[in-house]
């Protein structure tokens, strides 16, 4: 134990939680994490100071037991859910600062249909929306709050798709059709070609004092999805951008981290702003491993009240999601027909050829593994295995019972 104020991160179950905390801890920070279950990746961590089961029911019934328990100085907390239900608990729990944003930020930057008409009153290109026929295609669909119309979806027994694509009246009709029993429907928006450009920022008292900009290079699904591998870019690149997307997030009064996700066009030259996470994102491992530490420069604005700037990252850096890059190559391989972007060039040998000597890239980093922190990938690779053959099938029910009680001591709440 250090002589830093500790923090609770909430949400170590993923890449995202896992790079906060190998940050915060690579810094001598003590972390007690929580997660969903004794799995999660995260409490295989070195860095995991404290490992605490997620308790049962509304955040608001346990955590401020939890908080009292541990003495923590800070809460951060990684997923879009558990930021919504703390914008309506205190700020301060006890001694016990939380960091995460407030109400009336946080609904602007999840509602996309509000984030997009504001960023065209501030001369920012977003996607055309349409309300009656497309009048070019493809279109895509996507939805104005994502974590609003989740539970409905899953009552329902919807699948939700993050974004779809669409080629065709009679395939936007079709598609539309899938919620009428809802009464929902997602946004019909025009599609913007080009490859994904995030520009990240750490905004404090209505200053930058971290940025970092990357390209996505790889998606998942491949014509278009969450960045599974990407390259940390230059910083003097994209100048004016970053002065306008600045002056977006201070109008609209952003404090935190944030990432503001463009699709670019290399031959028009055009960009269109996409959304704005306004939390910790995906790819946020690739910040971390070119030298922008996020999830640091959070706890130490706040808590150690430091004001130097941050060092300088590096451009050039790679960085993949390797599960759903694999599972990008396979279905290159195995279903070429049916990818759906008439934009994307989906070279199937080139891809091949860049996953295997992606191994050698001395610019490679990884989102899950980490040669001073290994442990995680050894607990996603077991998860993974416990997933496709179950444990039960291996070992007998009273052998089971006794390796879980050797396994590495945790707190349960609830």
């Amino acid at each position: 134990m250090t002589g830093l104020p500790p923090v609770l991160l909430l949400g170590i179950d993923t890449p995202i939680g896992l790079c906060v905390m190998r940050e915060l801890g690579r810094h001598g920070v003590p972390v007690f994490g929580i997660g969903k279950t004794a799995r999660s990746i995260g409490a295989a961590s070195r860095y995991c100071t404290q490992f605490h089961v997620r308790g049962k029911g509304p955040l608001k019934d346990w955590l401020p037991a939890l908080v009292e328990k541990t003495g923590a100085a800070a809460l951060m907390a990684i997923s879009e859910g558990d930021l919504i239900q703390l914008a309506d608990m205190p700020e301060q729990i006890g001694p016990c600062r939380v960091l995460t944003p407030r109400r009336a930020a946080l609904d602007l930057v999840l509602d996309k249909e509000r984030t997009l008409a504001l960023a065209r009153e501030w001369g920012i290109e977003t996607p055309v929306n349409y309300t009656g026929t497309p009048d070019r295609w493809p279109v895509v669909l996507k939805w104005a709050d994502p974590m609003q119309v989740q539970p409905a979806l899953e009552a329902a027994g919807i699948s939700f798709l993050k974004a779809e694509i669409v080629h065709s009246a009679a395939q936007l009709e079709k598609s539309l059709a899938r919620y009428a029993s809802l009464g929902i429907k997602p946004l019909v928006q025009s599609y913007a070609s080009g490859r994904g450009l995030g520009r990240m920022f750490y905004r404090h008292k209505g200053e930058t004092t971290l940025f970092f900009q990357h390209e996505r290079l790889h998606e998942w699904p491949p014509e278009g999805g969450v960045s599974t591998m990407c390259q940390s870019l230059p910083a003097s690149l994209h100048q004016q951008r970053k002065a306008r997307s600045e002056a977006f997030l201070n109008k609209i009064g952003w404090e935190g981290p944030a990432m503001i996700e463009y699709r670019y066009d290399p031959v028009t030259k055009q960009f269109v702003l996409m959304e704005i996470n306004g939390r910790f994102w995906g790819s946020l491992p690739l910040a971390s491993s070119a030298g922008a530490e996020f999830g640091w420069e959070h706890y130490r604005r706040h808590i150690l009240g430091e004001t130097k700037d941050a060092p300088a990252w590096k451009a050039g850096i790679r960085a993949r999601y390797m599960i759903p890059e694999t599972r990008r190559l396979i279905k290159l391989f195995a279903a070429r027909s049916a990818h759906v972007d008439p934009h994307a060039r989906l070279r199937r040998w080139q891809s091949l050829w860049r996953w295997l000597s992606g191994f050698l890239d001395p610019k490679m980093h990884y989102y899950v593994f980490a040669t001073d922190d290994p442990g995680p990938f050894f607990r996603d690779m077991a998860n993974i295995i416990r997933s496709i053959v179950p444990l039960d099938k291996v070992f007998p029910a009273d052998r089971v019972r006794h390796q879980s009680s050797e396994s590495r001591p945790h707190n349960k709440l609830g």
